[in-house]
């Protein structure tokens, strides 16, 4: 519908009744209609933390950040085209990029915890924040490239991004 009508032009009560549901039940699944394209994403969310906590101890920061992000990216082929037209949304419809501060404000959060975690800071602290942030707008201007270039593959450049971060973006970065 979003496709179709616009995410604009489709309510609430559209949605509702394309799926046979009433209103009502349609709130007791999501909060608003900007919450129908994130999904389940505070289980996400849950998933990321497992993974994290997953990861070697030995492990340096940056490349278990890698690695998860990564991991938690990946779609089966058959979805990518589904998560392409997700991801158009959520980055390019003004209504849904102001609801995305609230759902990056929690990612951050959690890559926030690892970073604490791993770095034995206060989750508040400035470095653990940093690196949320820093991997926040990587993994977004690896969505933005991804979206660019329809022939790319989101899990290869989410990598080369993250890679080129734990890096620093060198003389002999590769990204492009």
């Amino acid at each position: 519908m979003f496709d179709r009508d616009g995410f604009d032009a489709t309510t609430v009560d559209d949605i509702a009744k394309a799926a046979g549901i009433g209103r009502r039940t349609f709130f007791r699944y999501f909060d608003s209609k900007n919450d129908v394209v994130w999904g389940a994403f505070t289980d996400q969310l849950e998933y990321m933390r497992e993974r994290f906590a997953a990861r070697p101890p030995a492990e340096p920061v940056m490349e278990s950040l890698r690695a998860v992000v990564v991991d938690f990216n990946r779609v089966a082929p058959a979805e990518t085209e589904r998560h392409r037209r997700r991801l158009e949304l959520i980055l390019r419809v003004p209504a849904l990029q102001a609801h995305s501060t609230l759902r990056y404000a929690d990612w951050r959060e959690v890559v926030a915890e690892f970073a604490a975690q791993r770095t034995g800071r206060q989750r508040a602290d400035l470095t653990p924040q940093a690196i949320a942030h820093a991997a926040l707008g990587t993994a977004l201007a690896a969505y933005e490239h991804w979206l660019g270039d329809p022939d790319s593959d989101l899990a290869t450049v989410l990598d080369t991004a993250f890679a080129e971060l734990a890096r620093g973006f060198g003389e002999e970065s590769r990204c492009s």
